[in-house]
């Protein structure tokens, strides 16, 4: 990460954002991971793509564990990283397994903030 950061020029508030994806997804990878196949299985998780993977616990922690980024702003910047960085196919997969994250919002911050609590 301090790599990147020396290579693209970001802002400090920009760079503590990445920063707390970064710590605030690390610890979580397994229950961010065991929540977005729970809700969202028509996509078996073990089939996404890893770029697509981690641009859904990305957009999944923004939402539900951090909540500073309202839900349809999370899923559109989502989606607009599947199209950069996933294949043809990524940006449809993305929205629609944000899609059904979102409907069990609640259910997914309550279970992810007691699994923060513990690792944290």
């Amino acid at each position: 990460m301090q790599q990147r950061l020396t290579e693209v020029e970001l802002t400090p508030e920009l760079a503590e954002f990445a920063r707390r994806i970064i710590f605030g997804i690390l610890p979580l990878t397994e229950p961010l991971d065991i929540a977005i196949a729970k809700y969202a299985p028509e996509w078996p998780f073990d089939q996404i793509a890893a770029i697509d993977r981690n641009i859904l616990r990305i957009a999944t922690w923004e939402f539900a564990v951090d909540r500073e980024t309202p839900v349809k702003v999370a899923i559109n910047e989502a989606v607009e990283l599947a199209k950069i960085y996933g294949s043809d196919s990524a940006p449809r997969l993305v929205n629609g397994v944000l899609g059904s994250l979102a409907d069990h919002e609640h259910e997914i911050h309550q279970a992810l903030t007691a699994v923060s609590r513990k690792v944290g």
